[in-house]
């Protein structure tokens, strides 16, 4: 086997199309692979949170992509998920006869706790408040430690057909300005999984990137912008206190270096992506 994805849902399962699509092999691991769609490649059971839950992984493969969500908000969950996951799944490799060749853990722009707006890159330091984030960060070191080629891929905000949830916030009439602070950092899943099989192919990828987007948009840019779009009329502001700070803080990610590795975006701001949804393209 060539290509194991550990996590096939949102991301996973468009990732593996792609790599189909591309002359690759590929397996895929999911909690409830009933739930998974028609696939043009196999998805088998496979639960990285409890013991002997990988049972049904049988070969060990050359590249892993390590795509799992947590099953809840919950630290445990998290654990389990971005902790104990991939040190369950490295282990049942070497029980297969050795480690793969790559090993692609998908991470989160949540571990940098910046908050005031200020730029990042993969240099930035990293100081997570929250639960999630420091979780993740764990993980990311718990991959590092693997005696193989390890790439982490940090993620903004995944949007995409069945996550639209800026658009319909907006379009419900909840939206509201909040004079500029708040900056977000997105990718369409779409380029989540182009980057991971851009990283995949690439002959000599970096160990970290910053998976977000050309325009780290604030969210009354995102307003404004759906306004000018639909014809409908601009949110209002925010009436007394401040309105609550975005998850994840906000900041401005950097993608030069994801960029600099050659991938291409297919989405290179909200602008692209939203105006696919719009109109319903892969809904």
């Amino acid at each position: 086997m060539e290509i194991l994805i550990a996590g096939c849902g949102y991301v996973g399962k468009k990732l593996g199309e792609d790599l189909v699509g591309r002359g690759h092999q590929v397996l895929g691991l999911r909690r409830d692979p009933a739930a998974a769609t028609a696939s043009p490649f196999p998805i088998r059971r496979g639960d990285l949170a409890v013991p002997g839950g990988l049972d049904a992984l049988t070969h060990a493969p050359r590249t892993i992509v390590y795509c799992a969500a947590a099953e809840s908000w919950h630290d445990e969950a998290y654990r389990l998920a971005y902790v104990e996951g991939p040190r369950r799944l490295w282990q049942r490799c070497l029980e297969l006869g050795g480690p793969p060749r790559r090993f692609l853990f998908v991470s989160s722009t949540g571990v940098h706790h910046q908050d005031d707006g200020s730029w990042i890159d993969e240099r930035s330091p990293t100081r997570p408040e929250s639960f999630s984030g420091r979780r993740l960060l764990e993980g990311e070191a718990v991959v590092r430690a693997f005696d193989c080629e390890t790439v982490i891929l940090r993620c903004g905000g995944i949007y995409g057909p069945g996550r639209r949830n800026g658009i319909d916030t907006f379009l419900r009439g909840e939206a509201r300005l909040d004079g500029g602070a708040q900056y977000g950092n997105r990718i369409h899943r779409d380029d989540v999984a182009g980057a991971l099989r851009h990283l995949i192919e690439l002959a000599t990828p970096d160990d970290l990137y910053l998976g977000v987007d050309h325009d780290p948009a604030s969210r009354d840019d995102v307003w404004r912008w759906l306004a000018v779009e639909t014809g409908r009329p601009l949110p209002t502001r925010h009436d007394g206190d401040a309105p609550a700070r975005r998850h994840g803080g906000s900041k401005r990610c950097r993608n030069d270096r994801l960029v600099a590795s050659g991938y291409d975006f297919l989405y290179p701001s909200f602008r692209e992506g939203f105006r696919a949804l719009l109109a319903g393209d892969g809904r």
